[in-house]
């Protein structure tokens, strides 16, 4: 009965705070280029538009960045830990596949006991799925203060000898509040609508071939081979096929842009700013051309942390607000993509 009233009465979810943590480790493109000779620190900068990532040391796992995060948020006195009645947490690399990481976040951050917490298990399109189940859980009455939280080590899963995916990953984490408002403090929807799409044919182009159950880790698995490239690589570590990613990346994305428009009744240039997951410059820069964004609305924030996953998204966000490149009432696309195949895209109009 109460979520039916709250439907009825038109409670709106919207994002009332976002803040990020790295990791103190760092890997800069001086010494990728020294354990690389053939690529130079402008060749991969030239590649990738990234400079430096931030590393997790050996005893810091995704947990440990999200608590960071979430303190952080807490530190700005927009909420404190005892005010949250929901926590999402999304990672490609839990500190266990069981017991649930949220579970550990709740204890380790004092979130009453009260509070639901899951975790759902999604990369590069993980924080618009996030904003999809917060909105949800929102505005049908179950969370009236929800905490996600986006944190992802991928730096752990890879080998030392493969540049074709060392060179991308940073790790990172991001924390973000989202609220239940009254309908008529808002007369539009602050989050949504959402396009979602997913094509699992394409799942064996990014993956960690022993990080579930189907392959197991044996000596077998550890042995390090080289391909074609001269990366090196095991069965435990991230393989990513580069151009199969980028192909699909380009067929899928502009079609969820335009579908996103459809379903929103926007045109482009309505929208404010354009924050893409933050995958490489290079396939940002063919994206934003071929759905012909300006360069002035496309914000592209990755250089000092690299490819930070499920956090590339919210954490860009936060840095277009330290520049002031999105303001209060601006209309913001959001769209995530990548391993899966999993792909997502919604509007965010952002109040302060």
């Amino acid at each position: 009965m109460e979520a039916t009233q709250r439907i009825r009465m038109g409670i709106r979810a919207s994002i009332k705070a976002i803040e990020y943590y790295l990791p103190k480790g760092l890997l800069t493109n001086e010494m990728l280029a020294a354990d690389f000779p053939e690529w130079s620190v402008e060749k991969i900068h030239e590649k990738t538009g990234i400079s430096t990532r931030h590393i997790t040391s050996k005893d810091e796992c995704a947990s440990d960045l999200g608590v960071l995060a979430a303190q952080k948020l807490f530190a700005t006195n927009v909420c404190q830990s005892h005010d949250v009645d929901f926590l999402l947490f999304c990672s490609q690399s839990p500190d266990f596949q069981l017991p649930t990481t949220a579970c550990i976040i709740q204890d380790r951050l004092g979130i009453p006991t009260s509070a639901g917490a899951l975790d759902f298990n999604l990369g590069c399109s993980g924080f618009v799925y996030g904003l999809g189940l917060a909105k949800g859980l929102v505005e049908t009455g179950q969370s009236n203060s929800l905490l996600l939280i986006t944190a992802d080590t991928y730096t752990k899963y890879v080998h030392p000898r493969d540049k074709s995916v060392r060179t991308l990953f940073g790790d990172g984490a991001a924390a973000i509040l989202i609220r239940a408002d009254p309908q008529e403090e808002y007369n539009q929807e602050c989050i949504g609508p959402f396009v979602y799409g997913t094509d699992g044919s394409g799942y064996k182009n990014l993956i960690v071939p022993t990080s579930g159950m189907r392959q197991e880790k044996t000596a077998r698995s550890a042995l390090v081979a080289s391909d074609d490239c001269g990366n090196y690589r095991s069965q435990d570590n991230l393989y990513m096929n580069g151009s199969e990613i980028f192909n699909f990346t380009l067929a899928s994305v502009p079609k969820a842009v335009q579908e996103l428009l459809r379903r929103s009744g926007k045109s482009l240039e309505e929208i404010d700013c354009f924050v893409f997951h933050q995958a490489n410059q290079f396939m940002l820069e063919h994206l934003r051309k071929k759905v012909k964004i300006p360069s002035e609305k496309f914000h592209i924030s990755m250089g000092e942390y690299g490819n930070t996953v499920s956090s590339t998204i919210p954490i860009a966000i936060k840095d277009a607000l330290n520049e002031g490149k999105i303001k209060s009432g601006d209309l913001v696309m959001l769209v995530g993509f990548g391993v899966g195949y999993s792909w997502g895209a919604t509007l965010i109009r952002w109040v302060s």
